[in-house]
């Protein structure tokens, strides 16, 4: 049997222990990294309080909006975009509940979604009511609603993408759902050329909005993004654009679903 030198033990043990010690604060800097989101802002907090129009609960399922007036019969789960508080997402949300919908904005494992592509499962069974579910995201977040999509076909009747694509695998274009895409002019942080390329992965009927000087992070409401440019309207403006093209997608849904 070959014997190892007291020396050389030593100095494996000592790499090792560098090595162990190396890995172990890249996954804390990670976690930390995921742990810090960005947002919400003053505006998205506000937005998260029950008024006349809008009703807003914390469930287990997420952040639940409901208009005051009714029952909604079509839903919209919506995933954030990566490393963004899910809550920065509340103006949004409670303008698209304004109009009769039911919107669950659903938290995501260590703010991203990719580590949580089911989470649209628990908002569909908390909500038997719903007759249509339409499910979207932002960025990464959008990416997972159309992977969520892609496998959960047979109970999922639209699918909205904020600044997003959907990822290798998640072939739609033969789906039959209604699907909207949503970009900005001024976005800087969405890849144009891999965003044209996936467009093979959507139905031939796909919506395509562009919100001339809209950017990336005024989908959200959690202030300025690395990478993104600055956009040339203000956040209403893009927010209003982006509540039409939505609510354009839900309409059919919640006139078949009476």
């Amino acid at each position: 049997m070959l014997r190892m030198e007291p020396r050389t033990r030593k100095v494996l043990l000592r790499s090792g222990l560098v090595v162990v010690s190396l890995l172990l604060l890249a996954v804390l800097g990670f976690v930390w990294w995921a742990l810090t989101p960005l947002g919400p802002s003053e505006e998205a907090l506000e937005a998260l309080k029950t008024d006349e129009l809008v009703r807003v609960e914390e469930q287990p399922e997420g952040i639940v909006f409901t208009s005051t007036d009714g029952t909604s019969t079509v839903g919209f789960v919506f995933y954030p975009g990566g490393r963004v508080d899910v809550r920065s997402y509340a103006p949004l949300a409670r303008e698209i509940a304004e109009r009769g919908y039911l919107v669950v904005l659903v938290p995501m494992r260590l703010n991203l979604a990719v580590l949580s592509p089911n989470r649209a499962d628990s908002a569909i069974e908390a909500h038997p009511e719903i007759v249509s579910w339409v499910v979207g995201g932002h960025s990464l977040g959008g990416a997972m609603a159309a992977r969520y999509a892609a496998d959960n076909i047979e109970h999922i009747d639209g699918l909205i993408l904020l600044g997003a694509y959907p990822p290798n695998g998640s072939d739609l274009s033969q789906s039959g759902i209604a699907v909207t895409s949503v970009v900005g002019t001024r976005d800087g942080v969405l890849d144009q050329d891999t965003f044209l390329e996936a467009s093979r992965l959507l139905p031939a009927n796909t919506a395509y909005v562009s919100i001339e000087g809209g950017n990336h992070a005024q989908f959200g409401s959690y202030g300025d993004q690395p990478g993104d440019m600055s956009a040339s309207i203000m956040p209403d403006d893009q927010r209003w654009d982006t509540v039409i093209a939505i609510t354009e997608t839900m309409l059919p849904l919640r006139i078949k679903a009476q």
